[in-house]
């Protein structure tokens, strides 16, 4: 139940991060000094990507790496904007989850604490005894 839930959630951030990058972009286009922040971004978060997967591999770290061209550069910061968006939305939910199952694990705590004062039949026929506690009453 839970995890179509996500999906859909996930997929609705997506759809709403789309016009948010595209009035980022927007903006850079309009703003040098914003459009050369956000092309900053992206070629900082593009040597550290590409030296991180250079480690992964094994090559090299130390050679030149080439700087993205800058209309690719936008569409990176663009692209980085979003994702994150996406991500802080959906750590968001994450805690909202986390706390729900909080609440959940002491309302099954307080259901076997009452289960316990019912005995073992309780636990497993909890229906059943209520239906005897109910015939009990009845013949009394």
């Amino acid at each position: 139940m839970v995890l179509p839930v996500v999906k859909l959630g996930t997929l609705v951030l997506k759809t709403l991060s789309k016009p948010i990058a595209a009035r980022i972009k927007k903006e850079a286009g309009l703003h040098p000094k914003f459009r050369q922040h956000i092309v900053n971004l992206a070629q900082a978060n593009h040597r550290l990507s590409t030296t991180m997967q250079r480690r992964i591999y094994g090559h090299a770290t130390d050679v030149e790496i080439r700087p993205l061209n800058e209309e690719k550069a936008v569409q990176a910061a663009v692209d980085l904007l979003g994702e994150i968006f996406v991500f802080s939305s959906l750590r968001l939910r994450d805690e909202e989850l986390a706390q729900e199952v909080e609440h959940l694990k002491h309302q099954l705590e307080e259901l076997e604490r009452l289960a316990r004062g019912r005995g073992l039949p309780g636990v497993f026929n909890f229906r059943h005894a209520n239906a005897e506690d109910g015939k009990l009453g009845k013949q009394a």
